[in-house]
């Protein structure tokens, strides 16, 4: 079997999920517009904040390059670089969770899901997005709330390190991840009913 057939063998139907549900910027005419506007409006918000959220590489990587370089080759290493880097992972995993639903590449059971007709995953995921998904994100936001406003209140700081970094930034930004899946949560919503009435994802 050549190259060029094992290529085109490959499955790539996990792919083609995640790729039909990115942000485009253009509904089906049959939509109703102010569903369509609503969706455009949420999915350009997620891509916005996910592209922002994606800077929050240059100063992981910065202080870990600084980290790497002072401990080898300078014999000194960094009181702050652990924490810069985790703290923007961090911050950088939540801020995007809701542009990465947007783009459909959450972990989802797709051996079985890439299998069933449209409808049939519509109604899967309108199903599991009421009785799971905002119940359960409501909840966590609202704890994450009072946990971040504690932190403000109190201006904590890491007691696990020497450096001491404040920690209510990082803790709000948990909250605020929460928000913005909430909020692309109702795009997706809107997404499954059009599926559902129609058999083909928006």
């Amino acid at each position: 079997m050549s190259e060029k057939e094992d290529i085109s063998e490959l499955d790539i139907t996990d792919e083609m999920i995640a790729e039909g549900r990115s942000y485009t910027g253009v509904m089906p005419d049959d939509m109703p517009k102010l569903m369509a506007k609503i969706i455009l409006s949420i999915d350009l918000f997620s891509l916005r904040v996910g592209q922002l959220a994606c800077w929050l590489t240059v100063p992981v990587f910065t202080a870990m390059f600084i980290e790497v370089v002072g401990r080898h080759f300078f014999g000194s290493p960094t009181m702050w670089a652990y924490d810069i880097s985790r703290m923007g992972a961090g911050a950088m995993f939540m801020l995007g969770a809701g542009y990465a639903l947007s783009k459909g590449i959450h972990i989802r059971a797709d051996f079985m899901y890439r299998d069933w007709s449209v409808k049939t995953q519509a109604i899967i995921d309108l199903t599991l997005y009421i009785l799971f998904y905002f119940p359960g994100l409501i909840g966590a936001a609202w704890a994450c709330y009072k946990y971040a406003y504690k932190s403000w209140s109190i201006m904590e700081r890491g007691m696990d390190t020497a450096w001491m970094p404040y920690m209510y930034p990082i803790k709000f930004a948990l909250f605020v991840g929460f928000i913005f899946l909430l909020i692309q949560g109702v795009s997706e919503v809107l997404k499954c009913v059009y599926a559902i009435k129609n058999r083909r994802w928006p």
